[in-house]
């Protein structure tokens, strides 16, 4: 600790009380730091020395903290020492951490502690920080050293001395010498207070236990929402539940939800659409041409390139012989004009005959082969049954949206019974229509619309993993632009460091569960802003059902203990017990034959 820092310590020591009123005694000294007054001294304030070495302590018994019957919340526990422009370093006395540590308060109990809050005091405001490292100064009759991040200011209530009005941002900075104080739970009650704006409770704020945490629905949509978590920490009900609280506070909401593992069918099964292979029918018609191409080419390099140019010619003709393009006038290969699958099939037979006996016919026999088996897989007939070749467009969007969501705010789109090879598409698809029915709303002012899109890294891939596919593109532009039309975009993923580059950054609000990879953290933490890195140091260490907060969405970053969901409401993602299962026997032949009759008939 520098000449100055003990210099600082020695004016902590000698400190009193706040008053309750907040207000500097008449015989301060001059000298004294202008941000911190204290109260007359009614009787000899107990030193606190940040020298005591730590076997003092311990031989004080703890009962003679409460006996000593000093209030918490007026003792300073610290001194600042330097200043930088999103925080700084302070120096905490030991002694005082301890007498703080029994106190009935919980937030003052963990005073000083990495992630907890402190405060200082700036003129008439307080100034409300994040302690984000701890450790022992090394030298004789030190204390110990810790480095602050600034979260915003209130100000100073003059017949309590608490906190109000608070703010984020700092626009006054404290000085070196100005002493620290622990934040109490009626300060914190004020930092979380909602002012105003609708919000969503969705937990408790820790270490607290009546602070209520709540998200700012405008806040947290309006700019991208992010939910990262370990297998096995509780994200899928924890996203449940952010949902379930969304609906009932928006119950004429539009909530599209990509489900690729059927858990949450379960859990939106009361209050949602669930849509599967076997209720979905999304028209193959609805695909644009660069969907088309990931579906019906199965060529690489040069050849593709020839491929497309024949599809992109006959797929043109087959929509313009439908009535509605004469209708519109000029349409493109990507207008979501219906067409029969067997024109499509004609266009190239008869692009095909026109071919001379020196030009090969192996590129319309590659794209005619393929249409021939989808068309006869039982599999793809969610899509590319002959049943779908109507106009359905706007009823297929009014029931995907919710347009009207007839007290079903939410659609679970489940894709895990859609052929792996073309359940990207499909997810493109969807998420394009999204896109572009906001595009092309603008005029009408048309609702906002949720996407959220359950393990994100499989669609919006990091560069190294990328494919080039279509669905990856448009999530991309979704998380870029979307906000502008109207478009709200929920990712969720276990891997954020799979996720492309880009993607992350452009969400406001990162709700953050328990991260065990080491990479997946560094990802998170460059990715978050400045003032939670002190939160995000306890990432590998939260608990099932706790998770870290910052953005948009949150007055500061927080750390929450999620509600306990009800159990008709949780998705069916809960672990299976191996000791209970494997202790029953019977009916496993009767099982297994209905496994494979499902199997066999692929539902």
């Amino acid at each position: 600790m520098t000449d100055m820092g003990n210099q600082n310590f020695d004016k902590f020591a000698n400190a009193q009380p706040l008053s309750p009123l907040g207000e500097a005694p008449a015989s301060a000294p001059a000298n004294g730091p202008a941000a911190s007054p204290v109260a007359p001294a009614q009787a000899p304030a107990p030193s606190a020395q940040p020298a005591n070495p730590p076997q003092s302590n311990a031989a004080k018994p703890q009962q003679a903290y409460a006996e000593d019957d000093l209030d918490n919340a007026r003792m300073p526990i610290g001194v600042v020492l330097e200043i930088a422009g999103s925080g700084s370093q302070i120096a905490l006395d030991l002694e005082r951490l301890n007498e703080c540590m029994v106190d009935d308060d919980p937030s003052i109990a963990l005073a000083g502690q990495v992630g907890s809050q402190i405060k200082i005091r700036v003129g008439d405001s307080w100034l409300l920080a994040s302690v984000r490292n701890q450790r022992k100064d090394r030298r004789a009759n030190g204390g110990i050293l810790a480095n602050i991040d600034f979260l915003g200011e209130g100000v100073e209530e003059k017949l309590t001395g608490r906190l109000h009005g608070f703010r984020r941002g700092v626009t006054r900075y404290p000085i070196p010498g100005a002493l620290i104080y622990p934040a109490t739970t009626p300060d914190l009650k004020q930092v979380y207070a909602s002012d105003g704006r609708t919000n969503v409770e969705i937990g408790t704020v820790y270490p607290t236990k009546d602070i209520r945490a709540g998200l700012y629905i405008d806040a947290m949509l309006g700019k991208h929402f992010a939910l990262l978590g370990s297998t096995g920490t509780g994200k899928s009900t924890s996203a449940a539940l952010i949902l379930h609280r969304i609906c009932q506070a928006a119950p004429e909401g539009h909530i599209v939800m990509i489900d690729p593992h059927g858990e949450y069918s379960a859990a939106f099964r009361q209050t949602g659409m669930i849509l599967d292979v076997s209720n979905l029918n999304m028209p193959y018609w609805l695909m644009n041409f660069e969907e088309h191409c990931e579906v019906l080419l199965t060529s690489d390099g040069n050849e593709r390139q020839v491929d497309a140019d024949i599809l992109a010619k006959c797929l043109l003709r087959s929509r313009q012989k439908n009535r509605l393009a004469e209708s519109m006038g000029k349409i493109t290969v990507d207008s979501p004009v219906p067409y029969l699958l067997s024109d499509l099939s004609n266009a190239i037979q008869d692009e095909m005959g026109k071919l001379d006996k020196a030009t090969s016919s192996a590129p319309y026999m590659r794209i005619k082969n393929k249409l021939d088996e989808i068309k006869a897989d039982p599999r793809y007939q969610f899509m590319f049954s002959g049943m779908l070749v109507g106009d359905t467009m706007t009823d297929f969007i009014g029931k995907v949206f919710r347009m009207p969501s007839n007290g079903k705010p939410i659609s679970i789109i489940d894709v895990s019974g859609v052929p792996s090879d073309i359940t990207s598409t499909v997810v493109a698809v969807l998420s394009r229509l999204v896109f572009d029915f906001a595009i092309w709303g603008r005029e009408d002012q048309t609702r906002p619309i949720l996407l959220v899109c359950e393990e994100a890294h499989r669609y919006v891939p990091s560069e190294k993993n990328a494919d080039g596919s279509s669905v990856g593109n448009i999530l991309s532009r979704i998380a870029k632009e979307g906000r502008k039309y109207g478009i709200s975009l929920g990712l969720i993923t276990q891997r954020p460091s799979d996720l492309a580059e880009g993607v992350l950054p452009q969400c406001g609000t990162i709700i953050s569960m328990r991260l065990n990879n080491d990479r997946d953290q560094a990802f998170v933490k460059a990715a978050m802003p400045e003032g939670a890195r002190g939160f995000l140091d306890s990432i590998p260490a939260l608990r099932n059902r706790e998770c870290i907060i910052c953005g948009e969405g949150v007055a500061i970053p927080i750390r929450v203990s999620f509600d306990n969901l009800e159990e008709s409401k949780r998705p069916a993602s809960e672990d299976p017990s191996f000791v209970e299962l494997w202790s029953q026997s019977g009916g496993e032949e009767d099982t297994v034959q209905r496994v494979v009759q499902r199997w066999r008939s692929q539902g």
